[in-house]
């Protein structure tokens, strides 16, 4: 008789839709419909502050950022109205839209047991073909920015610290729900932290003992506004602030295109002392493909690896997007370039109906360097979160990237400074 490992409760078999190469894109201007049927806009409001609080007195502000302005939600004739006005800058919030749908097959009711415990991507990280249960990661939060997370997941419980969803119309932060109805959220999470399960059975992540901050930030649709997500990466750094603790962010989603209160927000994390961790995107394998927020100077941008040798190494898979091959070989991250590189291809972690699913791209190989830098930090809390960079650029340098489209002997746009391990 095969044995099932009961979660806590029951889901009904449906199908949906998922971002494999889980980067994602900006579409400008997208719309969307009120209780009423008419057209919404989410818009950033940008002037001076007299004419800010004139438009707060009619509209009431999402999220306020203070001198990059707030944002608010307006019908299409209130919109034209405030673009009437001289004295604004008024622009639409940008929406996230992850990529590459597919077909999720029928959902169990119960969950069974991994493939194995301990997948590739974990064994290539710890530099260990055996290993089967990881540790490590204590008194450090990463926060995981996406679709929600099922923390009732049997190899997730007890590992939400904070579970927050950013993106209801009714409230700017509901605390105490993080639900995902996509999976992409409670896939990346358990590759971060994944510890088992109670009966110690289940899929391993690189840092089972630190804390998960769990952030929906992407409707279950994997869709979601910038300003959601500025406002959380704020919050996650000023949480950090607040408790006195050390906190990863892991960003498993991107953009084309520099959107500026993300592009602000993680300016203002880094400030706090947390350490940005993103995917570089999956427009590969041409040259400065790589998206943003992993674009920026003050986020780790990683790029996936596939279970292939080439050249005596791992290979960059040929859909992770590539960063600027004119700074080749400097050792020093400029805007636009990879930074490091992990397993991203045919990843299997937890589930959000309890099971576990194999799917591949930089957003699962983001994850992968979130946990071992939460591993790291916790093994040397008296780091910085700039020395705890210094220190997974100079794992990466001893596991150099030879195989893939551009990837070549040391700092290379392919492959970054190569791929930090655990030893």
């Amino acid at each position: 008789m095969t044995k099932k490992r009961v979660v806590g409760s029951a889901v009904l078999s449906l199908t949906l839709g998922l971002s494999v190469f889980t980067g994602s894109t900006f579409a400008q201007g997208v719309e969307a419909k009120n209780a009423k049927g008419l057209e919404e806009y989410r818009v950033l409001i940008e002037g001076t502050n007299t004419e800010k609080q004139k438009v707060k007195a009619q509209h009431k502000a999402r999220w306020d950022f203070s001198g990059e302005g707030f944002t608010t939600t307006v019908n299409a004739k209130q919109y034209e109205a405030l673009l009437k006005n001289k004295n604004l800058k008024v622009t639409k919030v940008e929406q996230v839209q992850l990529d590459t749908p597919s077909e999720v097959g029928p959902i169990k009711a119960l969950a069974t047991y991994p493939s194995t415990q301990a997948p590739w991507g974990i064994k290539a990280i710890y530099n260990d073909s055996t290993v089967q249960k990881t540790s490590g990661g204590s008194g450090i939060n990463v926060a995981v920015l996406d679709t929600g997370v099922n923390i009732n997941h049997i190899d997730l419980q007890g590992q939400a610290e904070q579970c927050k969803d950013f993106t209801q119309t009714s409230s700017q932060i509901v605390n105490n729900t993080c639900t995902d109805r996509n999976g992409h959220g409670t896939h990346v999470a358990g590759t971060v932290l994944a510890n088992g399960g109670s009966d110690g059975a289940g899929i391993y992540g690189v840092a089972p003992d630190s804390d998960l901050w769990a952030y929906k930030v992407l409707t279950d649709s994997g869709s979601g506004y910038s300003d959601d997500i500025a406002a959380a990466i704020r919050h996650a750094a000023d949480e950090a602030t607040r408790t006195g603790t050390k906190t990863v962010i892991n960003m498993s989603l991107g953009s084309s295109g520099k959107d500026s209160l993300i592009s602000s927000a993680v300016d203002y994390a880094y400030s706090k002392g947390v350490l940005v961790v993103a995917a570089a995107g999956n427009d590969g394998y041409g040259a400065n493909t790589i998206g943003y927020p992993g674009a920026l100077t003050k986020a780790v941008a990683v790029a996936a690896l596939e279970n292939v040798q080439e050249s005596g190494t791992y290979r960059v898979a040929n859909f992770s997007s590539r960063g600027n091959p004119s700074t080749d070989g400097d050792f020093f991250i400029q805007e636009r370039d990879v930074e490091l590189s992990a397993p991203g291809a045919g990843i299997e972690s937890t589930w959000f109906d309890g099971n576990y699913k194999t799917i591949s791209g930089t957003s699962m190989a983001t994850p992968h360097v979130a946990g071992l830098a939460a591993k790291i930090w916790a093994s040397s809390p008296s780091l910085s979160h700039t020395q705890l960079r210094t220190e997974l650029q100079n794992r990466a340098k001893t596991v150099d990237i030879k195989g893939g489209y551009g990837a070549a002997t040391g700092d290379d746009y392919a492959s970054g400074f190569g791929f930090p391990r655990v030893k």
